[in-house]
């Protein structure tokens, strides 16, 4: 779903930009909350594995293919602040080296699928934690639910964007049909991506994972007479005793084969704004992307001839610079926090 330029005007492009800087710089207070030395160096990781896992487009319809937005994803693993920062990093990686989605619309973009989608995701995942039994397998079922909502919801703030700043003359009544529709079917495959990943790591590390946390009753203990709640520490059973690092490798590996072997066999099919698009003629004022001479444009090396290199190439490239991005990011929001809850030694005088 990365918008182009020139598919919505100056002036909502701008305003895009304004509510996406002020989301950025509200979740970089947020995350300091949510990061912690186990959390800070996973949420790297996460950027790297949306960016490999976007690049495998799936079908979804004849001639239509989607991708994950991942904006569920990074919520429910490391928490809704820091995932709108994931996906941020990972949009502005692909819009400045790989000409994926326009710069100047990379406020619609962010506003979108980082905003938009951690928003509605982490907010209906909450709400069906609450009333679900208390299980992983609960975790798991709702984590599906709200990454399937996630992506229409997506679909249909991009209409309401396009109503307002749309370039081309189009019926807002077909273009929030089309995009909705096939977005939902895209959201099918973003719910099994987000369910699988998240079962995935509450296998083996359930500590790491944001959304569980505080799911389980607080152990109480009798003092005086009195029940009252254990101190806040969530034992990791033993069979789930993996270390970080390991947990960190085996998904950084994961990144590399996905966005340097596996993303060769991706659907070619346009995506579903792709589609709609040129169905309906959104994309009548697109405008060529000003970073389209990049040595990494379209996903693929520069002079590097063999389609299957080159493509291999620019996914491992894409993921390592994304985890190095990503790192650096959180871990100086992580070292801010522990900057500002640090004890300050103050002199008293006599």
């Amino acid at each position: 779903m990365h918008v182009p330029d020139g598919f919505i005007d100056a002036p909502t492009s701008a305003a895009t930009g304004v509510i996406a800087a002020g989301a950025v710089a509200v979740s970089l207070r947020g995350a300091r909350r949510e990061l912690d030395e186990r959390t800070a160096p996973l949420a790297g990781l996460v950027a790297a594995f949306i960016f490999a896992v976007q690049m495998l487009n799936f079908p979804v319809a004849a001639g239509t293919s989607g991708h994950l937005l991942g904006g569920a994803l990074a919520a429910i693993l490391v928490g809704p602040y820091t995932g709108v920062l994931c996906v941020s990093v990972v949009l502005l990686m692909q819009g400045l080296l790989f000409a994926d989605g326009g710069l100047t619309a990379l406020g619609v973009n962010i506003t979108n699928m980082a905003i938009v989608t951690t928003v509605v995701a982490y907010a209906l995942f909450r709400g069906l934690a609450k009333v679900l039994p208390r299980t992983r397998r609960s975790i798991t079922a709702a984590s599906f639910v709200a990454a399937l909502v996630s992506v229409p919801a997506a679909a249909l703030a991009f209409t309401l964007m396009y109503a307002i700043g749309g370039t081309a003359d189009v019926s807002i009544g077909k273009v929030a049909t089309a995009m909705i529709g096939v977005h939902l079917l895209i959201g099918i495959g973003e719910a099994a991506i987000t369910a699988l990943t998240v079962g995935a790591v509450l296998a083996v590390r359930p500590d790491l994972v944001h959304g569980a946390r505080g799911l389980t009753p607080k152990l109480k203990l009798r003092v005086h007479g009195e029940l009252v709640d254990a101190p806040d520490a969530e034992p990791v059973p033993a069979a789930a005793r993996t270390s970080h690092r390991r947990v960190w490798a085996a998904g950084l590996v994961a990144s590399l084969l996905l966005a340097g072997f596996v993303s060769f066999y991706a659907s070619a099919d346009p995506d579903g704004l792709e589609k709609v698009a040129t169905d309906h003629g959104i994309d009548k004022k697109a405008e060529e992307h000003s970073a389209a001479d990049s040595p990494l444009a379209d996903y693929g090396v520069k002079d590097v001839d063999d389609a299957r290199l080159s493509g291999g190439l620019a996914g491992v490239i894409g993921v390592g610079v994304t985890v190095a991005a990503g790192s650096g990011i959180f871990w100086a929001v992580r070292r801010r926090r522990s900057d500002d809850t640090s004890p300050s030694t103050s002199s008293t005088g006599v």
